[in-house]
């Protein structure tokens, strides 16, 4: 059982790698949606730049070897996203890539919900109105 739940642990994993990279877009349609993806940027950029491990990873390792099997070395990219989606000598330029989607994404809702009052209202503000005379 335990062998199931180290592979649930990985979807999810790739969920929230997935939700990292793509959910400044979807932010586009569901601005509210910023309140999970800020922290979640700020969390992975953390665990690139600073280097500490996600505790989804320590879980997989933890469950791996209940069910019996060889925790792998290094973290949840280095296992299964560099080398499988990429080769491995690209591993900066996609973290770079990665990046500049994020930013393109929120400049791009920036844009968006400067130019719709909708876009403010359901973020929680008001729509501003010139004052009248």
């Amino acid at each position: 059982m335990s062998a199931f739940f180290a592979d649930a642990v990985v979807v999810i994993h790739f969920g929230f790698v997935v939700f990292v990279a793509v959910g400044g877009l979807v932010a586009w349609r569901c601005p509210l949606l910023l309140v999970a993806h800020v922290p979640a940027v700020a969390w992975a950029l953390g665990i690139v730049t600073i280097g500490y491990a996600c505790p989804l990873t320590g879980v997989e390792h933890d469950l791996r070897e209940r069910a019996g099997s060889q925790a792998y070395e290094g973290g949840f990219i280095d296992r299964y996203i560099t080398g499988v989606l990429y080769p491995a000598q690209y591993e900066r330029s996609m973290q770079a890539l990665v990046a500049v989607g994020i930013i393109t994404a929120y400049i791009g809702l920036a844009l968006r919900w400067r130019r719709s009052p909708r876009l403010q209202a359901s973020a929680g503000e008001l729509p501003t109105r010139a004052p009248q005379s």
